[in-house]
């Protein structure tokens, strides 16, 4: 198959995952144990119709991944609990199941209760009328809800990249759980993900001539592996395909819909603002010059329908401007050019407070001072408190800037965007040629 031989550029933020020590995965029976399946018994996932849509999907991919390791799925169903042995999944007030086990105090939330993508996972005995046994899975969030689901599927022995990568999976005839009671930690990083880069000699062919082959591009079908690919990797973000081999991926509307299906929060290169790709969505005979300039209202006419489109799903909004594609920003003069993108910020962030009934600092928002950016930013620009300030390397892998002794105060925090490898003549580098992440000895890197 295309896929075992695909080869993808990724920048990849690698983040910590906790160990599944926790779970005992036998296929031993004993009274005491939970069985998934075995012996004639079989769970049923159940959840609530209530839900996000993205637990319904990892409800699905948990009994695919039940099969993966036994041969046989399991049924889904949603609603009230009925059966000898239910796998309860869910998000905390949004599943009555679970609320009502929380409010019998049959279910400790003590260690996540308020968190931001955290799960417990419980065995409990008798947790309703005519079922024996139930391992239920709670989120705080969607995301963590998620986590808890591939946490099992992990444990049960089917790896995250088992299928961009083939990586074996542990076969069973049965599946038991011995009784388990965890509770995880609140993510260290809050957002961590995967930037699709260098995509035309890679994934976009193969999409074209594969997942995607009905509309010979990458769309949907591949970004719904990469999404679960995430999820499984207790990652939450993604910075789509935009070099011009491909098609923008709001060309697609289904898109977006696919990462909200997986929960996955979207945002763009350090050359999108707002979500949008001027290197195949600007049309410079319709629409002017990509000059803020000569042709702002041009340029914030475009960004005002890409954020009222885009606002119903959960976004992280790349702020400022620079030219089209990988380019400086054209028609202002050096001295001008700070007090130009102090303007453009502040009518970008005008733009999501018109189409988001959110406090500005509470939108998610990145200031990247990537190649000539950083000249500029520098020079003394204005930066808003609540934006996030993401450092990238220089393309060869060292990083260049790192919060000061005042930047480390900022409310919006800092991040990073590292190529692991990099395609541009006459200097690209590729996999096995790149770089580790290191920084200027140089600089002050005092308190990092």
């Amino acid at each position: 198959m295309m896929k075992h031989l695909l080869r993808i550029i990724l920048a990849i933020l690698i983040f910590p995952v906790e160990t599944m020590a926790y779970y005992n995965v036998t296929e031993a029976e004993s009274p005491e144990r939970f069985p998934i399946l075995g012996n004639g018994k079989s769970a049923v996932v159940y959840y609530d119709n209530g839900d996000f849509e993205s637990v319904k999907t990892v409800a699905g991919l948990l009994s695919d991944d039940v099969k993966r390791v036994t041969g046989k799925s399991l049924k889904l169903k949603e609603g009230k609990v009925s059966g000898k042995y239910a796998i309860i999944i869910g998000t905390i007030g949004h599943n009555a199941v679970i609320d009502n086990l929380i409010a019998q105090g049959r279910l400790d939330i003590s260690g996540i209760k308020g968190g931001t993508e955290q799960y417990t996972v419980a065995t409990i005995d008798k947790p309703a009328d005519n079922v024996d046994k139930a391992l239920v899975i709670a989120g705080t969030d969607r995301r963590g809800t998620a986590y808890g689901v591939f946490d099992l599927s992990e444990a049960i022995g089917v790896p995250a990249l088992y299928w961009w990568a083939d990586a074996p999976v542990k076969k069973h005839k049965s599946l038991y759980i011995s009784p388990v009671a965890f509770q995880s930690k609140r993510p260290s990083v809050k957002y961590r993900g995967i930037f699709i880069n260098d995509e035309g000699w890679g994934i976009t062919p193969w999409a074209k001539n594969g997942l995607d082959a009905d509309i010979n591009d990458i769309g949907p079908k591949t970004y719904a592996k990469v999404c679960e690919l995430i999820l499984r990797m207790k990652g939450n973000m993604l910075a789509p395909a935009m070099h011009p081999s491909s098609a923008a991926f709001n060309k697609y509307p289904e898109n977006a819909k696919v990462a909200d299906r997986y929960g996955i929060i979207m945002t763009s290169s350090h050359c999108e603002p707002l979500l949008f790709n001027n290197v195949t969505e600007w049309n410079k005979e319709t629409m002017g010059d990509w000059n803020y300039v000569t042709n702002r209202r041009g340029i914030l006419d475009v960004l005002d329908n890409r954020v009222k489109t885009n606002s119903p799903f959960e976004n992280i909004y790349t702020i400022a401007m620079r030219g089209i594609h990988d380019s400086g920003i054209v028609g202002v003069s050096k001295e001008n050019e700070v007090a130009l993108v102090e303007s453009v910020i502040d009518d970008q962030r005008g733009l999501l407070t018109k189409y988001i009934d959110a406090p500005i600092e509470s939108i998610p928002q990145i200031f990247v001072p990537y190649k000539e950016v950083l000249d500029t930013y520098e020079r003394g620009l204005r930066l808003p408190d609540d934006i996030i300030l993401v450092w990238p390397d220089d393309n060869y892998g060292y990083i260049k800037r790192l919060n000061d002794k005042n930047e480390r105060n900022r409310r919006g925090g800092s991040g990073v965007y590292y190529h692991i490898s990099y395609l541009g003549e006459p200097h690209d580098y590729l996999w096995l040629n790149t770089t580790p992440p290191g920084i200027d000895v140089g600089r002050d890197v005092k308190g990092l």
